[in-house]
């Protein structure tokens, strides 16, 4: 007789957007870890405008459960929003820590603005990495470190983070910074999972400077690959818990 073995339920939770490209995104992040994990039973859910609520499917789900945020920053969504769902939904549930500064989507940013032709030997290039700012000081400061590991290895004049949103939004300041370091050009390195309202934004400001401005991070597989070693770095460190 075969046993049943617990299924360990992944709850791939993005923000929400109402820009249809943000939550395809998710779901096409959610197929690549089908494809690499077939271990997990790999669902998609939001905590706002979009489909289905965290809170929701946490009611749906019957088996062990891993909440695997698909976020960048530690920050309001990930410490307050999240958790506040997950309580309203009373689940048996794990939380897995947000994608981070992980070095696999540094390499894949350096792949998007090698797609515009940037070269790493560009001894006069700026790289404006544009951001969602937060409240939370910590998180802008760990979002800043981008900056400085994306240059590793290449020639570039200087990187600098700007913020689009928040009490910190600062892409002008950002831009004069970067050409005061020796910049003589500048490329927009959009720090963001996917397409949207925002970074609409950032393109208008690219736009208005005349500056060239690469691709989000998208639905690459090594962005799958960072999802997948939080929720493994979960697994080796906590237990379940009711």
């Amino acid at each position: 007789m075969r046993v049943a073995r617990l299924v360990t339920t992944l709850l791939l939770t993005a923000h929400g957007s109402a820009d249809s490209r943000s939550p395809a995104n998710t779901q096409a992040i959610a197929g690549h870890l089908r494809r690499v994990a077939p271990e997990f039973d790999v669902r998609v859910a939001f905590c706002e405008h979009n489909t289905p609520n965290l809170s929701t499917a946490l009611r749906g789900a019957h088996d062990d459960v891993i909440v695997a945020p698909f976020l960048l920053a530690g920050a309001y969504h990930a410490h307050t929003d999240i958790p506040a769902l997950i309580a309203e939904a009373g689940a048996r549930v794990r939380q897995a820590a947000v994608l981070g500064e992980d070095e696999r989507l540094l390499q894949v940013m350096r792949q998007r603005l090698g797609e515009l032709g940037v070269s790493r030997f560009d001894a006069g290039l700026g790289v404006l990495v544009v951001a969602v700012g937060s409240s939370c000081p910590d998180a802008n400061a760990r979002t800043a470190r981008v900056a400085e590991r994306l240059t590793r290895g290449t020639r570039w004049a200087a990187a600098e983070v700007g913020f689009v949103t928040g009490p910190a939004a600062s892409l002008d300041s950002a831009a004069e910074h970067l050409y005061a370091r020796g910049a003589t050009r500048l490329v927009v390195a959009p720090w963001f999972l996917a397409h949207g309202r925002i970074t609409d934004r950032v393109a208008g400001f690219a736009a208005g400077h005349n500056l060239a401005m690469a691709e989000p991070l998208g639905a690459h597989r090594l962005v799958a690959a960072t999802v997948l070693d939080r929720v493994e770095d979960l697994l080796a460190s906590r237990p379940a818990v009711a």
